[in-house]
């Protein structure tokens, strides 16, 4: 088969790539080794951009969060990716929550309709002699893991990345947890939720300290990512921890009394028909049967079905700002590019545009022209600078895109409204990229 660049890895990252590519009008093998006799230890399945934690692409408002400019961003540059998600919205508040079956359906036959894409289900064992793009994410097979350290002289960093338990939707009891966003937001009814008093909730948190966890010597002294802290490492910084984190009860009314639970725990819808519901931030390493006893304890869950038990996988990435030039290529080897969480990006929209910006460049490149980055005041291009020069590098963690990484609002501004000013400041900035 004839093709023009070599895609490694059918994530969020690599399709997105993959698509681009093919829109540009360039022959495109995509190479996914689930489906060729591999998986890995996250994955259920062989569609193409599988979500193997939340279900959630986090904040869809585009106007005071940088998340939610960023799927603005991506849309406008014809993401698939959003796209598809879009297509396959479930309730979730501000948020863009997807039906994670559907939407990796959606993904999986829009590539593989596309003219320019044949899909291979194999596994790569050494980086490509020709033009590639390498998305192959936080579980990257050992093979292809020995070529990239051998190229690159360095150790790739690692942590644990967490996936929440989902819950089957007959088995909450209703009577005692009722449907609410905090603060009414988005419909006003997009969660489920769970209330604990003072009692249930300290018993609660001295069990999850305690509980039987599953251990993993190999991988010991790796440091967690702090936006996907296992629920039980939160709780052993401290007793109120989870109160102040994804157990608050502020801005929740429990029917029955009429207050804000002491704590509280949320469910998300998970698919479109609503069967089955994630328990919102309880990613965790306990051993399955000890998930099961503890999660029952939650008022409301005691009869909890679940569809899936919490779990951890290893994440690992490049020293992204010292290895790869600002269009994502190794400075060792320019003809092969990275993209997605392999470079230190974190979350589901992050891993995509980096997919979604990795394709463009070599889209640009294999016609002749040069494309520049995007500016470092839009979402894509803050992110896209902190990966590739901006962090530093012997510090180096995997990031969420936040305003933190934008340059600041010059003059003095009130707290209240810099959010608006950085969102309109890159949407200005975008158009004038787009434009040029």
């Amino acid at each position: 088969m004839a093709y023009d660049i070599h895609v490694i890895g059918g994530g969020l990252a690599g399709s997105e790539a993959a698509w681009q590519l093919a829109q540009a009008g360039i022959k495109v093998r995509l190479s996914e080794m689930r489906g060729g006799g591999d998986m890995t230890p996250a994955h259920h399945g062989e569609s193409l951009a599988e979500l193997v934690c939340s279900n959630s692409f986090r904040s869809d408002d585009a106007d005071s969060n940088a998340v939610g400019l960023l799927h603005q961003e991506m849309r406008a540059l014809g993401s698939l990716i959003m796209r598809e998600g879009d297509r396959h919205r479930v309730p979730a508040g501000s948020a863009l929550a997807v039906d994670r079956d559907g939407f990796s359906a959606g993904v999986t036959a829009a590539i593989a309709a596309h003219p320019n894409i044949t899909i291979v289900r194999e596994r790569v064992d050494t980086l490509p002699e020709g033009p590639a793009i390498i998305a192959t994410g936080p579980l990257t097979a050992p093979g292809l893991s020995e070529s990239i350290a051998a190229e690159t002289g360095k150790d790739a960093l690692a942590f644990f990345d967490a996936i929440a338990p989902i819950v089957h939707r007959d088995s909450i009891d209703m009577d005692v947890a009722w449907f609410q966003s905090r603060w009414g937001k988005g419909d006003g009814t997009d969660y489920i939720n769970c209330p604990l008093d003072k009692e249930q909730y300290h018993a609660f948190v001295a069990a999850l300290i305690a509980g039987e966890k599953t251990e993993y010597r190999e991988w010991e002294n790796v440091p967690y990512f702090e936006g996907c802290m296992p629920i039980e490492v939160m709780a052993e910084r401290g007793v109120e921890t989870l109160r102040f984190g994804p157990m608050k009860g502020v801005g929740l009314d429990d029917p029955r009394t009429g207050r804000w639970p002491y704590a509280a725990v949320q469910l998300r819808q998970d698919n479109a028909h609503g069967t089955l519901w994630n328990i919102v931030g309880f990613q965790t390493k306990l051993k399955h049967a000890e998930q099961v006893r503890l999660f029952r304890t939650i008022p409301g869950l005691e009869k909890a079905e679940f569809a899936r038990l919490g779990g951890l996988h290893r994440n690992t990435f490049l020293r992204s700002p010292e290895l790869l030039d600002p269009t994502l290529r190794l400075r060792s080897r320019p003809n092969v590019r990275f993209a997605g969480q392999i470079t230190g990006c974190e979350g589901y929209i992050e891993s995509a545009s980096i997919g979604l910006i990795a394709g463009r460049f070599a889209a640009a490149e294999l016609t002749g022209r040069t494309l520049a980055p995007p500016p470092v005041e839009t979402a894509l291009g803050a992110l896209l600078t902190h990966i590739t020069g901006a962090a530093e590098a012997e510090t180096y963690q995997p990031m969420n895109v936040n305003f933190g990484l934008f340059p600041p609002i010059p003059g003095r501004t009130k707290k209240a409204d810099r959010k608006k000013m950085y969102t309109d400041r890159a949407r200005a900035a975008l158009s004038g990229w787009l434009a040029a």
